[in-house]
């Protein structure tokens, strides 16, 4: 369909870092995608949840971060949990709640364990019941069920060992029965996010070991190994690859690093916690992340890059007039407060 007023919005935000923009007007641009996320349809809230995550992500880890999440998270979990709304609205929701909080609530214990908690509420659905029999999926919910789950093992690498010793007893082996689930995707997500958790337990204690590792081991070499015909080949493949991943970190902690250049630099990906948030970075920001590699002090701090090593021109060359593409109901809230555009080419 056509792109909406908002993922242009959205794509300024993402490839361009316009933080001195944003600090003067953060309430109200947070006002208004407030307004898209209380009032618009199902697109326009998942919009406006896709650009509050990557307004978080302009704005780092500071107060003012912070104080835009304090507004924006308790809508963004309504919605994420509300069975009524639209399920493309509460999958961009999930995803938003999960880089918002990672960005802005690091400090703030309760708002960790609250989003964590509702994230929860919706990925559990995908649990077996007491019988041990997993629930048959409506259309979409695999993939919110998935954006989920990855949102909260974002939110998982944040928490101390007391509180993940409490999260491995409950969700492994819970997790280990949604790898029979009827979806690719999110089978994939189940098995990223229990490699993650034991990375994370044996990070706390180098003897970790959980129930059933046996069984364990049998259900990823299956699905490593799968050839059911009734699967399309590229998720087959793509189930495969990660599978057999998952499955050598399990037996004998291989990881396969990754290397991702950015101008003249590059971070390694060497650990299922870093795959994670490069990914989770990756989903918010798209073509954008490298960008945000060589520029964003927020992303540089989290992957221990040091300050940027040249300063961004086009910071000062951006066009605000961007900005003035939003939601229909985000747009009259901001006109009232957006400078009349300036052309900066001569």
């Amino acid at each position: 369909g056509p792109s909406s007023p908002l993922d242009s919005l959205g794509g300024a935000f993402s490839s361009k870092l316009v933080y001195d923009f944003l600090l003067e007007r953060r309430l109200t641009v947070s006002d208004c995608l407030e307004r898209s996320l209380r009032k618009g349809g199902g697109e326009e809230q998942a919009a406006a949840a896709t650009v509050c995550a990557q307004l978080c992500v302009q704005l780092g880890g500071g107060d003012e971060g912070e104080e835009g999440f304090k507004i924006l998270r308790p809508v963004l979990s309504a919605i994420m949990i509300d069975g009524c709304a639209s399920v493309a609205a509460r999958q961009s929701c999930a995803r938003a709640l999960g880089m918002c909080c990672y960005v802005s609530a690091a400090e703030d214990g309760e708002d960790l364990v609250k989003s964590m908690s509702h994230l929860e509420s919706v990925f559990t659905m995908s649990y077996p019941n007491r019988e041990g029999t997993l629930p048959t999926p409506n259309a979409g919910t695999p993939g919110l069920h998935g954006a989920a789950l990855h949102a909260w093992a974002l939110l998982v690498t944040l928490c101390p060992a007391s509180r993940l010793t409490v999260l491995l007893d409950l969700h492994l082996p819970k997790l280990q029965a949604c790898l029979e689930s009827s979806d690719v995707n999110y089978r994939i997500a189940v098995g990223e996010t229990i490699a993650l958790l034991v990375e994370l337990g044996r990070d706390i204690d180098r003897e970790f070991e959980f129930e059933d590792s046996d069984t364990l081991c049998e259900s990823l070499k299956g699905l490593a190994t799968d050839g059911n015909k009734h699967r399309a080949k590229n998720d087959r493949r793509k189930q495969r690859t990660i599978f057999r991943e998952v499955l050598h970190y399990i037996e004998n902690e291989d990881f396969s690093e990754e290397k991702i250049r950015f101008g003249v630099e590059g971070i390694y990906i060497d650990s299922w916690m870093r795959r994670r948030v490069y990914d989770a970075f990756k989903e918010v920001l798209e073509s954008g992340v490298r960008h945000h590699l060589q520029f964003n002090p927020l992303l540089r701090d989290i992957f221990g890059l040091g300050p940027p090593l040249i300063l961004d021109s086009s910071v000062k060359s951006s066009k605000i007039s961007r900005f003035e593409k939003v939601t229909p109901m985000a747009y009259d809230c901001l006109q009232t407060h957006l400078p009349p555009a300036h052309n900066h080419s001569s």
